[in-house]
């Protein structure tokens, strides 16, 4: 008996030992899971918070290197960046600005018209551009220089046609801080808030010319070779075949569009100017005598032209006639002369603009003098109107 109740008493004792752990065990396997979770929980948002840190950082550098190119495409002092900072900077204060497509650009020497008029000359020509884009960056230099004395304008037989896609628009990335220059081109193209607004859009979506790098060099004090004279882009090449392929391929020849859009482009240039108290002189340059007769709609475009400039008594000098215009020797090709023609063109015009000064110069002498006989001497002055 005293086996056996031993035997039932360790029994017992062992089950209440046995309930009295398990509680243990379980508060022990419940806390475990609960450590389990807490740490799951943590590391998920370390997890985020690194992911997030990285991207904050990769965002800074983003702005940071856009900040960098956009910099050192300002710091840019030669060739056409060069020759747009320059501008946008209010460095150039010319008393003569030349503004208009590639054709200004290549044809229109300011070191010769400076010369000649005694006076100081800058061209704002602009490759591949309409009048649109001519007139936004017109506006801009008023903005940050001193208005000239007069704006020559070059007409092409495109100036109608409106911008339908910018040439190269990263040229114009540096400075669209500017809003003669921006909202001109968010008129062609709504999107350009991104390359305004978001980080390298502008140097990796729109730059065919990886001018990005041409920024970083900038960056740090190097700039290209220089081509550009006082904004001046002189063309090097020789007489190619480009007409000839360009007749081929239109058999009928070329017209080129009248947009209303484009005739009131050039109807902002007169105002601008107008208000500005800025002659205008509209000349169109030379262009390779063949090319006129190609020309199917020509004399419609010269119709628009007078019809624009008479009633505003704006001169139209009309160099269709220019004598070299049979002489490749002097051309690029149809459109454009090369270095040799544009330096005999530049002379010619020049002499053109300094006799129309001179001109216009005797004429407000005269105005002047008028005016201070009229007020010196009213009473003899209202005699002669009634006789």
């Amino acid at each position: 008996m005293q086996n056996e109740y031993s035997s039932e008493e360790t029994l017992e004792r062992g089950a209440l030992a046995v309930q009295n752990e398990f509680p243990q065990i379980h508060s022990q396997m419940k806390s475990s899971n609960s450590v389990t979770s807490v740490d799951v929980a943590a590391n998920v948002w370390r997890g985020i918070a690194k992911i997030a840190f990285f991207f904050v950082i990769l965002v800074a550098l983003c702005y940071a290197l856009n900040a960098v190119i956009t910099s050192g495409l300002r710091r840019v002092k030669t060739s056409a960046y060069g020759a747009s900072n320059q501008v946008m900077q209010g460095k150039v204060n010319a008393q003569i600005v030349i503004t208009g497509s590639s054709r200004a650009l290549a044809h229109y020497d300011p070191r010769t018209i400076e010369t000649i008029t005694e006076r100081t000359a800058y061209n704002l020509g602009r490759n591949g551009s309409q009048t649109d884009m001519q007139v936004a960056f017109l506006k801009a230099y008023l903005a940050h220089n001193q208005k000239p004395e007069v704006v020559v304008h070059n007409l092409d037989a495109f100036s109608f046609v409106t911008t339908h896609e910018v040439y190269d628009p990263v040229e114009y990335t540096p400075y669209l801080y500017d809003h003669n220059l921006y909202d001109a081109l968010h008129k062609i193209n709504p999107g350009i808030w991104k390359t305004r607004y978001v980080p390298l859009y502008g140097y990796v979506v729109e730059d065919m010319k990886f001018a990005w790098m041409l920024g970083l060099k900038g960056f740090v004090g190097l700039s290209p070779r220089e081509d550009y004279f006082q904004g001046f882009n002189p063309r090097t090449k020789q007489w190619s075949d480009d007409f000839q392929k360009l007749r081929a391929s239109n058999p009928y020849g070329v017209s080129f569009d009248i947009e209303p859009g484009g005739i009131d482009d050039v109807k902002e240039l007169i105002r601008v100017c107008r208000e500005n108290r800025i002659k205008l002189i509209f000349v169109y340059s030379p262009e390779y005598s063949e090319m006129q007769t190609f020309t199917n709609n020509r004399a419609q475009i010269f119709a628009k032209f007078h019809e624009l400039t008479v009633p505003s008594s704006i001169p139209l000098w009309d160099y269709s006639n220019w004598p070299h215009g049979d002489e490749k020797r002097y051309f690029q090709n149809s459109q454009h002369l090369n270095a040799d023609g544009a330096a005999v063109f530049s002379n010619d015009l020049a002499k053109q603009l300094k006799e129309y000064l001179a001109e216009q110069h005797s004429a407000a002498d005269s105005d002047v003098l008028k005016a201070q006989t009229e007020r010196r001497y009213p009473r003899v002055h209202e005699l002669s109107a009634e006789h």
